[in-house]
């Protein structure tokens, strides 16, 4: 048979059919097997319950995050005056959670900072208003002093760590406040002495 001849056999309408065919076959053969390596390699379906973190030390957690199978992400800082700074405070997937091997964890972290607030004008306001509006603020009232004035029960001055503090002065959250609040001059043993109220 010449050259030709085979040629024109090969390219014959039956050999097409059959080397597409072939070579359909072989696609869908390499697919499959990609498939299911991906599915191996990746552990696909495959979950665990995601440990309990809070309290460790983040520091551990993201120098150790691959032996645990986990990467550790500190997406927030949170003061908590109760918490030595560094420990988880709270993790997203939360423990429990069905999660796969690898995935990333957030994690809330106890900052030794508090947060800084400013402080709010307090003078001409009545003791229980003042109360009420420090707590708001995330502030604390420390001592009432209770000077000689015709203002009875209002404020006359704010003070912090013994001095007068202004609106506006940068402060830190849990910072404790003082009050002066005026007395009816009756009302005081000895106006020349201020009274403090624990």
């Amino acid at each position: 048979m010449s050259k030709g001849q085979k040629l024109k056999k090969f390219l014959s309408p039956s050999k097409i059919w059959f080397h597409l065919l072939l070579a359909l076959v072989i696609t869908i053969v390499l697919i499959a097997v990609a498939l299911v390596g991906l599915r191996i390699f990746t552990h696909h379906g495959e979950e665990v319950e995601m440990p309990d973190f809070i309290g460790q030390n983040s520091s551990d957690l993201i120098e150790h995050g691959v032996s645990n199978g986990f990467v550790f992400v500190v997406n927030d800082y949170v003061f908590d005056k109760s918490m030595e700074e560094g420990r988880v405070l709270k993790q997203n997937p939360e423990p429990g959670e069905k999660v796969k091997e690898g995935r990333k964890v957030y994690l809330t972290v106890a900052s030794a900072t508090p947060p800084v607030v400013k402080m709010i004008a307090l003078k001409d306001v009545s003791l229980r208003q003042a109360e009420i509006m420090l707590k708001a603020a995330g502030l604390e009232l420390d001592n009432v002093i209770y000077k000689a004035s015709k203002y009875e029960g209002v404020v006359l001055e704010q003070l912090y760590k013994g001095r007068s503090v202004s609106p506006g002065t940068e402060l830190h959250i849990g910072d404790k406040i003082s009050l002066v609040v005026g007395r009816d001059i009756n009302n005081l043993d000895d106006v020349s002495e201020p009274v403090i109220e624990e």
